[in-house]
C-alpha cells in the first residue's frame, strides 16, 4: 500500500511541477485566476440555481443545484477534508509557488471542484445539453486549482467524482420530492 501511496504522491507533484514550468506565466495568470475565483464559496453556480428557480422549465434543475451545493458542503468541507487534513501542495512542497490564497489549509477533496462538477451534475440531471456545458465550466474550475498549485491532481479527481455524486443524488431527490408535492397538489385541487 505504501508503495502505490508513494507512486500517487509523486504523480501529483510531476503534474503540478509540469504545469508550474510550462504552462504558467504571463496573462494566463490573470485568466486562470479569473476562473478560479468564478468557483469561491460556490458562486457562480448559486448564482446559476437562483436564476433558474425563476424559470418553471428549469427550477427542478435550480432547486437540485441548490441541494447537490449544500450535500457537496457537508460531505466535502465538513467531513471529508476535516478528516484527511491533507496540507496543500505549496506546505509540502516550498518550490510550488501557489498563485491564489487557497482560502482554508486543507488541499483534500478540492471543494472549487466538487462544487462545481455537483452544479453541473445536478444540471445535467434535468437539462443535459446546459448540463454539459456547465460540466466544461467546472473542469476548467478544477484545472484552475491545479495551475494555481492550491490542489493536487488527486484533490480535484475526487471532488469531481464527488460532485457528480452528490449532483446525481441532489438530481433524484429533487425530483422524487417535486413528484410528490405535485402528486398532493392534484389531490388537493380533485
Amino acid at each position: 500500500m505504501e508503495v502505490f501511496l508513494d507512486i500517487v504522491r509523486q504523480f501529483d507533484y510531476g503534474v503540478l511541477v509540469q504545469i508550474s514550468e510550462h504552462l504558467r506565466g504571463g496573462f494566463s495568470d490573470t485568466v486562470w485566476k479569473v476562473i478560479s475565483s468564478l468557483g469561491n464559496g460556490g458562486a457562480l453556480w448559486i448564482v446559476l440555481a437562483v436564476v433558474l428557480l425563476f424559470f418553471r422549465k428549469t427550477r427542478r434543475a435550480g432547486a437540485a443545484m441548490l441541494v447537490a451545493l449544500l450535500i457537496g458542503l457537508l460531505v466535502g468541507n465538513v467531513l471529508i477534508k476535516q478528516l484527511v487534513m491533507r496540507p496543500r501542495p505549496f506546505v509540502s512542497h516550498a518550490d510550488l509557488i501557489p498563485l491564489l490564497d487557497p482560502g482554508d489549509q486543507w488541499s483534500f477533496p478540492s471543494a472549487h471542484t466538487l462544487s462545481s462538477f455537483a452544479a453541473a451534475a445536478a444540471l445535467c440531471f434535468f437539462h443535459r445539453k446546459s448540463g454539459l456545458l456547465a460540466c466544461v465550466a467546472a473542469a476548467l474550475i478544477g484545472f484552475s486549482r491545479l495551475y494555481a498549485c492550491v490542489h493536487y491532481p488527486t484533490d480535484v479527481a475526487a471532488g469531481m467524482l464527488l460532485g457528480i455524486l452528490c449532483g446525481l443524488t441532489a438530481g433524484w431527490l429533487t425530483d422524487r420530492i417535486a413528484d410528490r408535492i405535485h402528486t398532493i397538489r392534484l389531490r388537493k385541487g380533485a
